[in-house]
């Protein structure tokens, strides 16, 4: 009995050992020519807050608070390096490598770029390390404007330090990329459960699988499969880099509720019907960070038995003098032509109608979300159409519709030249000729 607790007491006894003393072994004078090293090959400066080895659970070195960048690009709360005993007194050593909430800020694309460039031009030797295994545990991407998820990440490499397959995964699991060598390429299968797109609207998809080709100098997605809003989206892209980042593609939609993505866009005025629809879009940029700016896209759509709520256009055009707030118009179709080029998009070609009326216009949204556009409304009230020209203006969030000045003044005009009601109309159709005269010596 006495022997078993001595054997219990010498274990504790060692444990509390290899867990005190690696904080009593000094190792500044290697994290300074660390520090020194990494600061050379990357070409910024490096800093490592403090670092010590630790013997349990397993023989490790552990730095805290690495921080790469003149202004910490990267940032890594912790992280360790663990070699494999076997490989000790080996030619080549193998460690794995542990990183513990890293933060990485958009600007770190800069180093990146510069260290994939460096090494390029004149290849690093490695033979003498081989990472096996890193794993990223809480991995944040700052990118200001984007709120991206938290992140965790498996990556396995080939003896030549290569990746040879990777896991990442968000940490609510909506979103899981499994990575894995085929052919001269890589196998990405993406899959997604109630994913919300973290750049530009924040649309939820229901879920989707499928497969991207990762290649030396592009990436391919042949088709992509989505199901969200109650309709499906399928489309493809590629994205190329080298000089500059290149991305095109196609999307078409069927049958998707465009109510609830409406409103993440206004919620005083929005659509609810089915959308359908097709488009291609393109773009260009220095650096990945900046493309999602730099796409322009043409997209033909239709919204079948719909409504227009927060706007009724029937009184807009009925009530010459002052615009009508809220309200609603059904209609049987609504159909036009989206352009973006960056962050501006035009609306072209907009055509509406249903049992009561018809309309037609086109709208340009700038940067600052400000609306620019025109139209007409005609009310089926007799057998002779009375269109009324519109002017849009306002914001995407609060626009406003009324009747241009021209058809004001021509109401007026034509009541007090031929009076109420035949005068009206009359002046009504005068001002909505001249307004279409005048639109052809406007610059798009």
């Amino acid at each position: 009995m006495k022997k078993n607790k001595k054997i219990l007491i010498g274990i504790l006894v060692l444990i509390s050992v290899l867990i005190i003393l690696p904080f009593f072994i000094p190792i500044r004078t290697y994290l300074n020519e660390a520090e020194k090293l990494a600061s050379v090959q990357l070409g910024v400066p490096v800093s490592i807050s403090t670092g010590h080895f630790v013997f349990f659970p397993s023989p490790r070195v552990v730095i805290s608070g690495l921080k790469v960048g003149k202004d910490s690009e990267l940032e890594v709360e912790q992280l360790a390096v663990i070699p494999s005993l076997s490989t000790i007194f080996s030619e080549t050593r193998v460690i794995d490598v542990e990183v513990t909430n890293p933060i990485v800020k958009k600007t770190a694309i800069g180093i990146v770029s510069s260290i994939l460039d460096k090494r390029s031009e004149s290849p690093i030797e490695t033979d003498a390390i081989n990472i096996r295994h890193i794993n990223i545990d809480q991995l944040t991407l700052d990118w200001p404007g984007i709120k991206l998820p938290v992140l965790t990440m498996d990556i396995n490499l080939t003896k030549a330090n290569q990746l040879e397959s990777a896991k990442l995964e968000t940490k609510d699991a909506t979103l899981t990329l499994n990575i894995a060598p085929k052919a001269d390429a890589h196998l990405i299968s993406v899959s997604m459960k109630k994913w919300t797109l973290p750049i530009g609207l924040p649309l939820t998809i229901e879920s989707a699988e499928f497969d991207m080709h990762l290649k030396s100098d592009h990436l391919e997605v042949p088709r992509v499969d989505l199901d969200m809003y109650g309709g499906k989206v399928t489309a493809n892209l590629n994205v190329f880099w080298g000089k500059n980042w290149r991305t095109n593609g196609n999307v078409k939609v069927v049958n998707l509720s465009v109510k609830s993505p409406s409103r993440l866009v206004s919620k005083s005025v929005y659509l609810s019907g089915s959308l359908s629809g097709s488009g291609h879009f393109s773009g260009s940029a220095k650096d990945i960070g900046t493309l999602a700016d730099h796409i322009n896209a043409d997209f033909k759509f239709k919204v079948n038995d719909g409504v227009l709520h927060g706007l009724d256009l029937i009184k807009v055009a009925s009530i010459l003098t002052k615009q009508t707030v809220g309200g609603e118009t059904a209609f049987d179709e609504f159909s036009g032509t989206l352009n973006a080029k960056g962050q501006q998009y035009d609306l072209n070609d907009l055509k509406m109608s249903s049992g009561l009326l018809s309309g037609s216009g086109r709208v340009k949204i700038n940067a600052n979300k400000e609306l620019d556009g025109t139209g007409e409304v005609a009310l089926k009230r007799s057998i002779s159409l009375v269109a009324i020209p519109l002017d849009i203006s306002g914001t995407i969030e609060n626009p406003v519709v009324l009747p241009s000045k021209a058809a004001l003044a021509g109401a007026v005009a034509g009541t007090a030249i031929l009076g109420p009601g035949l005068g009206t109309s009359v002046g009504i159709k005068a001002a909505g000729a001249i307004d279409k005269f005048k639109g052809l010596f406007q610059d798009d």
